[in-house]
């Protein structure tokens, strides 16, 4: 039985929301103008998209019907699942009722389903790209703090379950991952031993032990170094190359392919070098633009990655949907290029 997140979980600013101030200005003017002309008829308006997507988003926007419409009793929603797949013009949700009872919601409901559904569908896209290897969520450092909650709860919708902060967190029940930053070993005057010794004695012992080992430049003699300190504590080691440089154990085998940032001759010169020093238990996590295409590249070269900490890419593209009236007083009634489209798949929201 699939399940929707309790109305009481989400947070408006109702006040602000019902008085529009969160609306495009003509979805107002209808409600001044229904209202006025005391015009109620029962309509129903259909949502869709034009993209094959993994909708997200849908129980917010049912919260948000139940918390900041206008008489919200009187308001029949009919809705898919968030996480559900959708094909191009799919309804994945009806809302009946008086029109000038929710028409002040429709900016806010669709943009709530579109920056939801198009971080789910790009981390679904990811996620099946790794071939059940682990998927990490970092990029909050790529948009405004207050969207994280939602970002990750979309995030944990398309599947994943590791993410880079408390609030990405939130809705997995779970704890903000994380490594050892640059700026770290910068302030141990770019000594990588010194700032992984110190996150090994200062940080809970839980935490898993993973070195950054990029930032001479030269990530096989320094994980090895890191692991031949750390031994069996060490669990991984991230390899995070600037995209504009070379690593200096890639140097010799130039030629024939991109040999900048984290490539996949340095991640399997890397395991090489590990392997050969008994550390095989020694993972290795790789970040650093790594996008859906890019992690399918590395998966078909079979390169030895364990875990692939994705950020920017999952706010890639543009998903989006579009609310129709489509019925008016249980009849069809629609813009002309639109019509009804029932879908069996919705179900009533109680």
């Amino acid at each position: 039985m699939k399940k929707r997140i309790a109305v009481e979980k989400f947070n408006f600013p109702v006040e602000r929301i019902k008085s529009g101030y969160y609306s495009d200005a003509y979805f107002l003017r209808t409600e001044e103008i229904l209202n006025g002309d005391n015009n109620h008829p029962r309509v129903m308006m259909q949502v869709f998209t034009r993209k094959h997507v993994v909708v997200c988003g849908i129980d917010e926007v049912i919260a948000l019907i139940k918390t900041c419409a206008h008489h919200p009793d009187d308001i029949v929603i009919n809705a898919l699942y968030d996480g559900d797949e959708v094909s191009p013009w799919e309804t994945i949700m009806t809302i009946e009722g008086d029109l000038a009872d929710f028409a002040h919601l429709e900016t806010i409901y669709l943009g709530i389903l579109a920056r939801q559904s198009r971080i789910a569908t790009n981390v679904r896209n990811v996620v099946k790209a790794a071939n059940g290897k682990s998927v990490l969520f970092f990029p909050a450092r790529y948009d405004i703090y207050q969207t994280q909650e939602s970002d990750g709860y979309a995030a944990m919708v398309g599947g994943i379950k590791g993410f880079s902060t408390d609030a990405n967190a939130l809705f997995s029940g779970s704890k903000g991952l994380g490594t050892i930053p640059h700026a770290l070993i910068a302030s141990y005057n770019g000594d990588t031993i010194a700032a992984t010794e110190a996150f090994d004695k200062y940080v809970a012992e839980g935490i898993a032990r993973i070195a950054l080992v990029d930032f001479d430049n030269d990530c096989v003699n320094t994980a090895l170094a890191v692991a031949r300190k750390l031994g069996r504590k060490l669990h991984a080691v991230r390899l995070d190359t600037s995209g504009n440089i070379v690593d200096k154990s890639v140097l010799p085998q130039m030629g024939m392919f991109n040999p900048t940032g984290v490539c996949k001759e340095l991640v399997f010169n890397v395991r090489k070098a590990l392997d050969a020093e008994g550390f095989d238990y020694v993972r290795i996590v790789v970040s650093g633009g790594f996008d859906t295409k890019r992690i399918a590249d590395f998966e078909a070269a079979s390169a030895p990655v364990d875990t692939y900490a994705v950020g920017s890419s999952f706010f890639d593209g543009n998903i989006n949907f579009t609310a129709d009236v489509v019925a008016v007083n249980g009849k069809e009634c629609s813009k002309a290029g639109r019509r009804l489209i029932p879908n069996p798949r919705l179900e009533l929201v109680k």
